[in-house]
């Protein structure tokens, strides 16, 4: 399984905006800077995310976009459902109606227990735990994929 990239953006898009939490909104130029997410997609990832309620956008020259919630109250599960509509290891591990040997197959269960395992997993884990996990200088690391 592969998450997409619009999720892996969206998660260090909310970790960016957890870490500037104390702070003023953060124009989508700067989400960009601190995250090397072209702005186009920066705007394009916040919508969802102001939808859900996550973030909370502020016009004016002093705007930007701003954490709507608690770091603890975002989980990366509610990330991926949001942006990915839910995790799905293998096509059969959804409805029946995926599936055409679905009363006969013996994976099918496998794979849904494995999704389902990995759906806790993933809800389990926090913005407040990404952000509590840092270390120093894996932070730039962590959010542009390059050492700095």
């Amino acid at each position: 399984m592969r998450i997409s990239t619009t999720t892996h953006y969206a998660s260090r898009l909310l970790l960016d905006l957890a870490l500037h939490a104390d702070s003023a909104p953060v124009p989508a130029s700067k989400l960009a800077e601190h995250t090397g997410i072209p702005v186009k997609f920066v705007e394009k990832i916040v919508r969802p995310l102001k939808a859900a309620g996550f973030v909370r956008s502020v016009r004016g020259a002093m705007g930007g976009h701003a954490l709507n919630c608690q770091p603890n109250d975002i989980t990366l599960g509610s990330v991926v459902r949001l942006m990915d509509g839910g995790i799905r290891l293998s096509q059969c591990s959804g409805s029946d109606a995926n599936c055409n040997a679905c009363h006969e197959c013996k994976t099918r269960e496998v794979w849904r227990g494995v999704t389902e395992k990995l759906e806790r997993e993933l809800d389990s884990i926090t913005l407040a735990d990404m952000l509590g996990s840092r270390k120093p200088g894996c932070w730039h690391m962590a959010m542009t994929g390059t050492e700095g």
